[in-house]
């Protein structure tokens, strides 16, 4: 007999003797018949079990809610008294959990290329990008790339983190040996013609760029212009601005070194001051044809080919070079200079004091500062400037084991300190800033109030770009978009620049869900998308001109189901996946992933003229075998439902001449047909979604896989956003206000 023995809430009106009777009779009745100690269906008996077998209760759970279980064809409870049994196991567990809170095994955490990046940013005032760090990729554990567990520390790593670090100290204080070199430029894939949000909205065939230059010097660029001026059209104007400003506007007719089989070179010289800067050139549209024959319908080919456009830029240089510059990187670190008669030591220690504290994510003290002050003395002997030492003393630091791991010493609740850098590397994936350290540092940052606006004003901070880009990035897989190569001959109308529009759509949605506190249940459905005229043709939508993105009504677009980067990543090169897509809308919708199929199962042919009747057809072989059965059948209805968006994203109505079916029906007898009845289902299972996402999130901001004993936190943070209309904001401040994240299991 099913055994429990706590008190369970009153439900739908049932009072807590009947609501335990109910839960009783109905595992009884239709769970223990298989899971009992005779039988042990899949190695589980329900026999006698209470409610400290966490484990085996939340794996009933998931599969009573999920109406898994019963297996089809067995007898089953109605919805009603499954709702009752879901309800009670629920409150139970929850109990349980509140009794006997257990935060999880703590990790030390080694930052991930992302949050290096980052850090040496904010640290700094450096923005690199992954070439310029050249670290060695991260690995990924339960869908992220900062798991604890899997980043590991190898030789390589080490070796790269000193390359890294004295590369970086002698770029932040312009002690970099100067060298004359040059440097090549390329367009990125899909904006010849599409533009840069950057750059005037009416300029084409363009390049931008940012580039560190180590001093204040004179540095080269070599323009190399490629196509031919369209007849007809005035003289073509090559427009190159650094940081927004017009260096200069030339007649790439006239100004040119070269011409040679439509490319021509241009080549100029300015001085610049040392530091970061932003180099774009463009062709004013008027000269440039870039918009080719009308293009009426959705899917036409791209752009003239031949229109003017920057091959790329050469910067060369430094020449005639004054100095390292008052750069920002320089402004930030040399907060004092040793007077003539002072000693260089006090204003070193002022300096490393302040590096440390804001590197370390915590105050510092002499022990901190004794091998720094060593590394400094060294390289001011060595090489015969305080500037050398300064940059000796900032390699140590970002090689620190302070700076480079997240380590937590604290039993019980985290310290202010240590749930600052928590809440940074959640929200920003970056080391906290001075107000957060700050706030900490006063014993501030755990009063509720305190918590709350220092979390809102973080999620308001432009840095917060970084839980877009690293959350949402792996957890919708938009990441793998630039990666995906659709077939060529069957998608022709395939590009890059409708690759970089599937990305901008995807990014400025989750972007506005989250900067203006909407509703998480947006992911699922919206009235709008945001497009530019690329995406709106191909999506078949009408009367939008230009190259930038503008929020629109779209309500056959809205949310993430229908949108071309997810339909992309979740399709094969030559044709679209009910599998695939079925098994992304269970993982990251749903959260109930389905298990590694079974060993030698045939798989699904691949042909590129593949039929969706054909395809139907192979899937329904699959399922008529039982060892393929019960996973394709909560499955490939959900990914049928998508079926009439094709593998990039375009809505059709037939393929190859046969009629898309878009229906089917889930294990519990729940038809979907379509994307509405996609949206319908998920909205139906929404505590499903918004606790599958709270898990993601969970997941993301501990740098963790979740167990059992997390699970009552994930159900509170459902239902805090229940109570809050699901804003983004509600699912945040769950997290951080939860058990795992403001706790420690001691080590």
């Amino acid at each position: 007999m099913f055994v429990i023995r706590t008190t369970v809430c009153l439900f739908v009106g049932l009072n807590v003797a009947a609501a335990q009777t109910a839960v009783e009779s109905t595992v009884n009745r239709y769970c223990v018949t298989c899971h009992n100690d005779k039988l042990k269906t899949s190695g589980l008996s329900l026999s006698a079990i209470n409610t400290a077998s966490t484990d085996t209760l939340e794996k009933v759970l998931r599969k009573l809610r999920a109406g898994e279980m019963p297996p089809p064809g067995m007898p089953a409870p109605d919805a009603k008294a499954r709702a009752v049994a879901v309800s009670a196991v629920e409150t139970q567990l929850d109990k349980f959990a509140a009794q006997h809170p257990d935060p999880g095994a703590p990790g030390i955490h080694r930052m991930n290329r992302a949050e290096y990046r980052n850090a040496v940013r904010d640290l700094l005032g450096l923005d690199l990008d992954d070439a310029a760090i050249n670290l060695p990729p991260d690995d990924s554990g339960y869908g992220f790339d900062n798991i604890a567990d899997v980043l590991t520390v190898s030789p390589l790593h080490m070796e790269k983190y000193l390359a890294s670090a004295r590369r970086i100290a002698r770029m932040a204080m312009g002690t970099l040996k100067p060298s004359v070199s040059a440097e090549k430029f390329t367009p990125a894939p899909g904006v010849a013609n599409d533009g840069y949000d950057d750059l005037p909205p009416r300029e084409r065939g363009a390049i931008l760029f940012r580039r560190y230059f180590p001093f204040d010097a004179e540095y080269s660029f070599l323009v190399r212009v490629r196509g031919n001026p369209a007849a007809g059209l005035p003289p073509a104007k090559l427009d190159l601005r650094i940081d927004g400003q017009r260096m200069k506007l030339l007649d790439a007719a006239i100004d040119t070194a070269e011409v040679n089989q439509g490319t021509r070179n241009i080549d100029l010289r300015f001085r610049l001051s040392a530091g970061e800067h932003t180099v774009g050139a463009a062709f004013l549209n008027e000269s440039v044809q870039v918009e080719g024959p009308p293009r009426l319908a959705p899917n036409t080919p791209a752009p003239n080919a031949n229109a003017l456009a920057v091959d790329y830029i050469a910067v060369g240089g430094p020449y005639n070079l004054t100095g390292p510059g008052n750069t920002e990187s320089r402004q930030r670190i040399l907060i004092c200079q040793p007077a003539p008669k002072q000693s260089e030591e006090t204003c070193a220690r002022q300096i490393l004091t302040a590096l440390a504290h804001r590197g370390y994510r915590r105050p510092v003290n002499a022990a901190d500062l004794a091998p720094l002050m060593k590394l400094f003395t060294t390289g001011r002997t060595d090489g015969k400037t305080f500037d050398t030492g300064i940059t000796l003393a900032v390699t140590g630091i970002l090689v620190s084991p302070d700076f480079l791991f997240r380590t937590e010493h604290s039993s019980g609740a985290l310290s202010d300190l240590e749930l600052a850098s928590r809440l940074s590397f959640f929200l920003w994936s970056s080391i906290p800033d001075d107000e957060l350290l700050r706030v900490a540092e006063a014993g501030q940052l755990s009063n509720p109030a305190t918590l709350d606006a220092q979390v809102r004003r973080m999620i308001a901070d432009p840095k917060s770009q970084a839980f877009e880009e690293n959350f949402a990035g792996q957890w919708l897989h938009l990441r793998n978009v630039p990666s995906w190569k659709p077939d060529a001959k069957k998608y022709p109308q395939f590009d890059e620049a409708l690759r970089r529009a599937f990305e901008r759509e995807s990014d400025l949605y989750f972007q506005n869900i989250m900067h203006e506190d909407r509703s998480v249940l947006e992911f699922i459905d919206s009235d709008y998308t945001f497009v530019n005229d690329r995406l709106a043709r191909h999506y078949g939508i009408f009367g939008v001109k230009g190259s930038y993105f503008r929020r629109i009504e779209a309500p056959h677009r809205g949310g993430v189901l229908s949108q071309g980067a997810v339909l992309l990543v979740t399709s094969y090169p030559t044709r679209t996946s009910p599998v695939l897509r079925g098994k992304w809308i269970l993982e990251n919708i749903l959260g109930s992933p389905p298990p590694p199929p079974p060993p030698n199962v045939p798989p699904l042919n691949d042909n590129a003229e593949i039929s969706a009747r054909s395809l139907r057809e192979q899937l329904e072989k699959h399922r008529a075998d039982r060892a393929c059965a019960s996973c394709h059948a909560k499955i490939d209805p959900l990914g049928f439902s998508l079926e009439q968006f094709d593998a990039i994203g375009r809505f059709r109505t037939e393929d190859g001449g046969t009629a898309i079916e878009a229906s089917g029906s889930l294990p519990d007898g729940t038809a979907v047909d379509g994307l509405a009845g996609l949206k319908k289902v998920v909205f139906g299972r929404r505590d499903e979604f918004v606790e599958c996402l709270a898990a993601k999130m969970l997941t993301y901001a501990l740098g963790r896989g979740l167990e059992s004993y997390d699970q009552p936190a994930v159900r509170a943070i459902r239902r805090r956003a229940a109570a809050e209309d699901y804003r983004f904001s509600s699912l945040v401040l769950g997290i951080v206000n939860s058990v795992p994240f403001r706790m420690r299991k001691p080590s």
